[in-house]
């Protein structure tokens, strides 16, 4: 028993499929609901990314502040070893030559009273002499 098949050509050209509009419908819902579901993870993760890169920012600004609060820190400690009295003598004598004055050389303002102006000089309090300033009146 052999078989025979026939090959039949079927143009299916001028066929048109009809449209459902009930299943339209359902697809453009669910687009609809798949956009926004996407929408709503897309503007979780841009809040939770925004989060995270302030956070970073936080902490950069938080350091600055420790390194601020400790050159503050620094600076006020040496302005303080610079206003030390000790230390201002010690240049006073050493460096710049001022002596203490002796009794003689000291003399004594009272408050309202015009004094004559005097230079001081640097030096040996021996040395030292204190010379009024001519007036120029």
């Amino acid at each position: 028993m052999t078989e025979i098949y026939y090959v039949k050509a079927i143009d299916n050209s001028r066929l048109v499929r009809a449209v459902d509009p009930a299943r339209r419908r359902e697809c453009g819902q669910l687009l609809l609901l798949a956009s926004v579901v996407l929408l709503g993870a897309l503007f979780y993760s841009w809040q939770h990314f925004q989060c995270i890169q302030l956070g970073y920012q936080i902490e950069g600004l938080k350091e600055q502040r420790e390194q601020a609060m400790e050159l503050n820190r620094q600076l006020r400690l040496e302005a303080a070893s610079l206003r030390d009295p000790m230390r201002i003598d010690a240049i006073a004598g050493s460096e710049l030559g001022l002596v203490v004055p002796s009794p003689p050389q000291r003399m004594r303002v009272a408050p309202g009273a015009t004094a004559e102006p005097v230079i001081a000089r640097a030096g040996h309090p021996a040395a030292a002499r204190a010379t009024p300033i001519p007036s120029t009146d």
